[in-house]
């Protein structure tokens, strides 16, 4: 199960970054030069391994701060795709468009896959492994690509560059429709989110890994990562009972799932290193903008604090 040796990265932890602050969101402004290394500073004693979602302005400082900085983290690169199919199980408003802008998101999203190989060569000492794409084969999805065609860009990115090349999604379509997926990524790159299953935090981590070893003792030849697994803050009661999440929930599971992966020497982003106020509605208990180990404000929430907090009574540990 050691993912570090058969991917030939450096062992060490791993979180999923996103440093978009209050006002900022992606394809609007972006986090500066001065932002993006005060994160990296922060997330420096921690963590060797950062997953960015896309090739995109945001993407690009972050390299540049780390090569110029000469900051020890290594980058899991995407490319986040955008729908080319409609998808009217989508449970929310979205994952139906006009034919004109699937065909244009088509265009983009092999523009794409251009730039994460032009980059791949760029920074071949900072980027580790590469993603086409970030949860657009499952079900609910509003971006959905067919897996016939993901797998198309894993081929050709793999084509063009030296790094190891995956498709990040939930773990149930690993399960099914995606196994001539798996034949042709480097890696599989699994979710898992308990919380949203509704699984309590006594059944938090046993469900992740039934979650993660039915993937690997599927695909038994071929490395499994956890490319996300985390725990919200807070919730609104939208997908999520706002009694199952915390402070102290999110430090349990995070440091239950850290003594397990690292144990048995399993790649995992943790997601995620800080809160994104713009995700989700515009409801400010929102559980899409609660996910960080740090508030929008930088402040550490319980997981990341030194002091050692006793969970509640109720909870078994």
């Amino acid at each position: 199960m050691n993912t570090f040796e058969r991917l030939g990265i450096t062992p060490g932890r791993a979180i999923c970054y996103s440093g978009f602050r209050d006002g900022q969101y992606p394809g609007g402004p972006s986090p500066s030069y001065e932002q993006i290394k005060e994160d990296l500073l922060i997330l420096q004693p921690n963590w060797k391994h950062l997953r960015l979602y896309d090739c995109d302005e945001h993407s690009k400082t972050v390299l540049e701060v780390i090569k110029t900085e000469k900051l020890p983290f290594t980058i899991m690169l995407g490319a986040y795709i955008e729908a080319e199919m409609n998808n009217f199980n989508c449970p929310w408003n979205g994952g139906v468009y006009s034919e004109k802008q699937l065909e244009a998101n088509a265009a983009a999203n092999q523009k794409k896959m251009e730039k994460i190989v032009e980059w791949a060569g760029l920074y071949p000492d900072i980027i580790s492994s590469l993603s086409v794409g970030n949860e657009a084969c499952v079900d609910w999805t509003d971006h959905y690509v067919h897996e016939k065609k993901v797998r198309d860009y894993v081929n050709f990115v793999r084509s063009k560059a030296s790094q190891p090349v995956t498709f990040c999604e939930n773990y149930v379509p690993w399960l099914g429709k995606l196994k001539e997926l798996a034949k042709a990524v480097d890696f599989i790159s699994i979710h898992t989110y308990p919380v949203w299953e509704y699984k309590h935090i006594d059944q938090a981590l046993e469900y992740t890994k039934d979650n993660y070893y039915s993937v690997a003792e599927m695909y038994p030849d071929t490395p499994v990562v956890i490319t996300e697994a985390g725990w919200a803050t807070n919730s609104n009661g939208q997908g999520i009972d706002p009694d199952n999440v915390n402070e102290v929930y999110q430090k349990i599971y995070f440091e239950k799932l850290m003594t397990w992966t690292e144990k048995e020497n399993i790649l995992t982003y943790f997601f995620e290193a800080f809160d994104e106020s713009w995700k989700g509605s515009p409801d400010e208990l929102e559980p899409e903008k609660h996910w960080g180990l740090y508030h929008t404000d930088r402040s550490p929430k319980l997981a990341m604090q030194t002091k050692e907090l006793k969970p509640p009574r109720a909870v078994a540990t």
